[in-house]
């Protein structure tokens, strides 16, 4: 015969204070070294931090950043508000395409391609902007077909020489032509 069941009552374990729920809240960056920072918490302590980011960022004191932590340490998990930046490296070649969509690349305060070289291959090309500044030591053009320019006006400086060749060419104007220099030779 078998002895009956006897219920015993659990024993009471105190949890450790590692395993203790950690707090999840907003912190203040007080300083960032790489991997490692401080930050203030909501009621005024200020604890060192791993940085648990999906994403490299750059923190600067007083980004507001979401950390969770406890007596075990202290974890950033997001970042809520920052002026720090993200930085994406990545080894080798890499390609960002938008598949069955269009890319686009966008900046609040500009947009920047920096490279010893930058290629841009397309079957159309279509620059807007208020202005353009183009500074080159040496510029070359190659158009196989027309070349086109229309503008209210036009005004070219050369400090060297200037030399234009052409089959022929015509000057065509509804006023006025001056042609002024020291010597003029036509032939």
């Amino acid at each position: 015969m078998s002895k009956p069941a006897v219920a015993r009552s659990p024993e009471v374990v105190p949890i450790p204070v590692a395993l203790a729920a950690p707090d999840l809240g907003p912190a203040i960056v007080v300083a960032a070294p790489p991997g490692r920072w401080v930050v203030r918490l909501a009621d005024g302590r200020e604890v060192p931090a791993r940085v648990a980011l999906a994403q490299p960022y750059e923190a600067r004191p007083g980004d507001e950043v979401l950390v969770i932590g406890n007596a075990a340490g202290h974890y950033v998990l997001g970042v809520l508000s920052g002026a720090g930046r993200t930085s994406i490296e990545l080894p080798g070649d890499v390609v960002v395409r938008a598949v069955g969509g269009t890319l686009r690349l966008e900046g609040d305060h500009g947009v920047e391609l920096a490279g010893p070289a930058v290629d841009v291959r397309t079957g159309r090309l279509e620059i807007l902007a208020g202005s353009v500044v183009e500074t080159f030591v040496s510029l070359r053009q190659r158009v196989t077909e027309l070349l086109s320019v229309r503008a209210g006006q036009t005004h070219t400086v050369v400090e060297g020489a200037s030399h234009t060749q052409a089959k022929s060419a015509a000057i065509l104007t509804e006023k006025t032509v001056t042609i002024n220099g020291k010597a003029i030779h036509l032939g």
